[in-house]
């Protein structure tokens, strides 16, 4: 794992082009598998988890030419091979679990012998992907390990979600898209990436209704085709940079933004006194921001923010907004309603100086605004914390270490040379 050696103490300035959604394309490019002809996509972001993805998928027979540079990538399956040639699906990504209703459709079996490790955020449980493929029409022999069998194709069926998981439901759309009758999915998860995946599938001939919201319907198709694809802008990166510039001090411009994303996150920002604007698709944090966090009109309550599924603030931005917390005037909870391992990090953020409490695994408490100094501390297993941990180490002047921040890859391919490019002085040791 690499460390990220971090100069602090500058503003950081300027503007800055997101990339791709990581969590768009990786679903995206598993579907690509469900036809047989070329398919095209572009504003695709070099990270790590599709290299694996690109891997397996050669290493099986299929051809992907991917010029990295421009950001384009051309898929075409036609000679994927029904059987795998390792034995093993790919390891080290929780996307792995995206690949089950295209490899069930190519090769009407796949045999599972070990999860994949996605991040440090808590247990995430196979079962419900299991219970959607069961209901679609595959057949499960449990055991060690535990066999998939899918016999005539997929089958249009109703489902109800427990809860609202986006991987969960983007395997329902896969598999659905191509199933024999009609489908209807209640309680789906609705992010901006799901919707992207549901996109591209209706893109590549497939029949979705309810994108967006947390009822989806689908009439299956006989076959899917080709398509050109362009992946959105990753809101996540969107956000990360507005928080780069407030926490520092700096003016960040952000161009092709998503505003029709931002209403609730920019509002989240301003609970911390941090205006967001927007002059079309270019989101602005100016410079001189007041940081002064906003008592609510409950005036016993302590200000909040909640991240949970969307259209709820996404949990995945909350530590970025934690970070940025560390240096407003003022007491704010966080709420992190869905995994129980999202505040694991506190710990290195308090040796910067910060003064946080944990109320229990889901909830804790930042006192804002006190003295903070430079530190090395170590970066979990979870992209944007170790984000939120430069960050902090980006405000501070001096010589921070984020230690094992590699992870940072898996979702920011341009990260280091991105924040240079504003003025931070940072680098991979």
């Amino acid at each position: 794992m690499a460390d990220l050696v971090v100069n602090g103490g500058k503003p950081l300035s300027g503007a800055v082009t997101p990339s791709g959604n990581k969590n768009s394309v990786l679903p995206i490019l598993c579907a690509t598998l469900l036809t047989n002809e070329p398919v095209v996509l572009r504003n695709v972001p070099d990270i790590t988890d599709l290299d694996k993805l690109v891997h397996f998928f050669e290493s099986q027979g299929s051809k992907i030419a991917w010029d990295r540079a421009a950001g384009v990538m051309k898929v075409d399956h036609s000679a994927f091979r029904k059987a795998l040639s390792g034995d093993e699906l790919p390891q080290d990504m929780r996307s792995t679990v995206l690949l089950y209703p295209a490899l069930l459709f190519k090769m009407g079996s796949i045999t599972i012998r070990s999860n994949a490790k996605g991040c440090s955020l808590g247990v995430r449980e196979i079962d419900p992907h299991l219970d959607v493929l069961s209901a679609l029409g595959a057949s499960l022999e449990d055991g060690d390990p535990l066999i998939i069998t899918l016999k005539g194709g997929f089958r249009g069926a109703r489902h109800w979600l427990d809860y609202m998981s986006v991987t969960v439901t983007e395997n329902f759309a896969m598999a659905a898209a191509v199933a024999n009758g009609s489908s209807t999915l209640i309680n789906a998860a609705s992010e901006p990436h799901v919707q992207d995946l549901c996109q591209a599938l209706v893109a590549m001939g497939a029949r979705i209704e309810g994108i967006g919201t947390s009822r989806l319907s689908v009439e299956g198709v006989a076959r899917l085709h080709g398509a050109e694809i362009v992946i959105g802008t990753d809101y996540h990166e969107v956000t990360t940079f507005l928080a780069l510039g407030a926490i520092t001090g700096g003016e960040v411009s952000v161009l092709e933004g998503v505003p029709e994303h931002f209403d609730l996150i920019a509002r989240s920002f301003q609970k911390l006194g941090v205006v967001v604007e927007h002059q079309g698709r270019t989101a602005i944090v100016r410079r001189g921001q007041k940081r002064v966090i906003e008592a609510p009109r409950t005036s016993n309550l302590l200000p909040k923010i909640e991240g949970a599924p969307w259209p709820y603030f996404s949990v995945d931005l909350l530590p970025l907004l934690i970070a940025l917390s560390t240096r407003c005037e003022g007491t704010i909870h966080f709420w992190n309603k869905v995994y129980e391992n999202g505040f694991s990090w506190m710990p290195e953020l308090a040796k910067f100086g910060a003064h946080v409490i944990v109320s229990d695994p889901h909830r804790i408490i930042v006192f804002g605004n006190k003295p903070l100094r430079p530190a090395v501390v170590d970066s979990p297993y979870v992209i944007r914390a170790a984000v939120a941990l430069t960050m902090v180490a980006a405000s501070i002047p001096g010589r921070s270490v984020v230690r094992n921040a590699e992870i940072i890859k898996r979702a920011h391919p341009r990260f280091v040379e991105n924040l240079r490019s504003l003025g931070a002085e940072l680098e991979w040791r």
